[in-house]
């Protein structure tokens, strides 16, 4: 497990290089529950704390409520990854993300969708 010291660009770094991995395996064209999995093996090979399918709550005049949001993958309780084996990423995608990470208190998120030829086209990174 990491340190708190970690940067967030060593850790990008290494959440990238995973997906690339990931992506480079296995190829488009798989569900998403797939990259998933695959993602959240080749997270903790590189033996960094990952938590996949996070509930997370929505406060609402201060009462915590359970609305069924889930976060793909959480990594180093910093960076959430919210993975989409679609045609291509719309609005509402980032959007979804963006909510995330409000809703978390996290500062930054990458939007992946691995059914692209080439990942490179399929990420995108969001920072509040």
């Amino acid at each position: 497990m990491m340190t708190n010291n970690f940067l967030y660009k060593d850790l990008t770094n290494l959440i990238l290089k995973a997906a690339f991995n990931v992506h480079t395996y296995l190829g488009p064209g798989l569900l998403e529950s797939t990259y998933e999995a695959c993602l959240f093996y080749e997270l903790r090979a590189l033996d960094l704390n990952v938590e996949s399918q996070t509930a997370l709550p929505v406060i609402y005049k201060n009462v915590k409520l359970d609305c069924g949001y889930r976060l793909d993958l959480v990594v180093e309780d910093k960076v959430i990854i919210e993975l989409k084996a679609v045609e291509s990423l719309s609005d509402i995608h980032t959007a979804q993300l963006l909510t995330y990470l409000k809703l978390s208190g996290k500062r930054i998120g990458y939007l992946m969708n691995f059914n692209v030829v080439s990942l490179k086209t399929g990420i995108r990174r969001y920072a509040l």
